[in-house]
C-alpha cells in the first residue's frame, strides 16, 4: 500500500476507461475568455490584480516552500495542462466540460504554489496554443486560479477534507469544492463581461446559462479530483498537508509524468467535440462583441506570432489524433519546463538573503 509504484497502473486504468466512455473526438478550446468579451480597462485591471496576487504568491513560496516541491509543481502543471485538453460531454445539453485543476492543485501544493502553477498553465495555453486571449489572460488566471486557491481551498475544501477524513468525506469535499469553484469562475466571466460593456450579450440569460452548466461540470471535475487525491494520499499521506515531507518524491513524480503524457498523447483523442460551457452559453445567450479596437488588434497580432501550435495542431505536421498528440505532449513539456523554471528562480531568490547576510 505504501509503494508509490502502484499509482501509475491505477491511474492509467482509470484514464483508459474514461477515454473509452468519452468516445472519439478532438479537443476543443478550454473554458477561457476571449479578448472579444473584454474592454482594455477591465482586461488591464485583471492583469494588474493577477500580477499582484502572483507576486505575493511567489514571495510566500520563496520564504516557506520546500525545495522538493519545485518538481512537483512542474509535473502537476503538465498534468493539469493535459487534463484541460480532454473535454467530456455533459449529457442532455450539447455542451462539454473539462478538468480545470485548481482544487486539485491547491490540495496538493497549497494555495500560493497552486496559483503559480495555474498561471503557468494558462500562460502556455494563451501564448503557444491561442487558447484564451492575451488581453483576457489576467481574467482567466484570476477566474481559474484565484477562486479555487484562495477562496475555495481555505474556506471550503480544507475544513471539510481535513487530515484523517474518511474517503467518502474527501470525495464529497472535492465535489462540493469543484462545483463552487467553477460557479465562481463562471460568475467572474459574466461580471467581467458586464463591466467591460463591449458585448451585446443579454447578461441575465448569459448568467442563467453559465452557472448551471458549470455547476454540472464541477460535479464531474470533483469526482475526478477526489479520486485522484485519494489515490495519491494513499501512497503518500504527507501530500495531504501540501508538504513533500522527507521521503523522495521521485516515484510519485514519475507516475504523474507518465499519466500526464498518457492523457496528452492518447486520452486527448477521445475528447468531446461539443462546445465547452462558455462557448455553449455564448451561443444560446445570443448577441456578440463590439468591433475590436487598437488594443485588441495588437493583442491578436502578438498572439498570432507566438501561437506556434494554434488550436492544438502542428502546422505542416500530421493531422487528426497524431497531430493532437504531438501538440499535447509539446504543451505538457512546455508547462513542465515553465513550472520547473519558476521554481528554480524562486529557489535562487530564497538563497540570496542568506548569501548576503554572511
Amino acid at each position: 500500500m505504501r509503494n508509490p509504484a502502484i499509482l501509475l497502473p491505477r491511474l492509467g486504468q482509470a484514464i483508459t476507461g474514461i477515454g473509452r466512455a468519452l468516445g472519439p473526438g478532438l479537443p476543443v478550446a478550454a473554458m477561457h475568455m476571449s479578448d472579444a468579451l473584454l474592454s482594455p480597462a477591465v482586461g488591464g485591471a485583471l492583469w494588474a490584480a493577477t500580477a499582484g496576487v502572483g507576486a505575493r504568491a511567489a514571495a510566500v513560496v520563496r520564504r516557506s516552500g520546500d525545495e522538493r516541491q519545485v518538481p512537483l509543481m512542474g509535473v502537476l502543471g503538465a498534468f493539469v495542462f493535459a487534463a484541460q485538453m480532454v473535454n467530456f460531454a455533459i449529457p442532455g445539453t450539447g455542451s462539454s466540460g473539462h478538468l480545470a485543476g485548481g482544487v486539485l492543485l491547491a490540495a496538493l501544493l497549497g494555495p500560493h504554489a497552486a496559483f503559480l502553477v495555474m498561471a503557468s498553465v494558462l500562460t502556455i495555453q494563451a501564448l503557444f496554443f491561442a487558447d484564451g486571449g492575451l488581453l483576457a489572460l489576467g481574467c482567466n488566471i484570476f477566474n481559474m486560479g484565484f477562486f479555487p486557491a484562495f477562496v475555495i481551498h481555505p474556506l471550503l475544501f480544507r475544513p471539510l477534507a481535513g487530515a484523517g477524513a474518511a474517503r467518502a468525506r474527501v470525495l464529497a469535499a472535492a465535489v462540493l469544492a469543484s462545483m463552487v469553484a467553477l460557479s465562481l469562475g463562471a460568475l467572474g466571466v459574466v461580471l467581467e463581461t458586464a463591466a467591460s460593456g463591449v458585448s451585446s450579450l443579454p447578461l441575465g440569460p448569459f448568467l442563467v446559462l453559465m452557472l448551471p452548466i458549470h455547476t454540472a461540470i464541477g460535479v464531474v471535475e470533483g469526482l475526478v479530483t477526489g479520486l485522484a487525491l485519494l489515490a495519491l494520499w494513499r501512497v503518500r499521506p504527507e501530500l495531504a498537508v501540501a508538504d513533500a515531507g522527507r521521503r523522495s518524491l521521485r516515484p510519485v513524480l514519475m507516475a504523474l509524468a507518465a499519466v500526464a503524457a498518457l492523457t496528452a498523447g492518447v486520452l486527448s483523442w477521445f475528447a468531446s467535440t461539443h462546445p465547452d460551457g462558455l462557448e455553449w452559453a455564448l451561443a444560446r445567450a445570443g448577441g456578440g462583441a463590439a468591433p475590436a479596437g487598437a488594443v485588441h488588434d495588437a493583442a491578436a497580432r502578438l498572439q498570432a506570432r507566438t501561437a506556434v501550435l494554434p488550436d492544438y495542431t502542428v502546422p505542416g505536421g500530421p493531422a487528426g489524433p497524431a497531430g493532437t498528440s504531438l501538440a499535447g505532449l509539446a504543451g505538457a513539456g512546455l508547462t513542465l519546463l515553465a513550472g520547473l523554471g519558476a521554481g528554480f528562480v524562486i529557489r535562487r531568490l530564497r538563497r540570496r538573503p542568506s548569501t548576503g547576510s554572511g
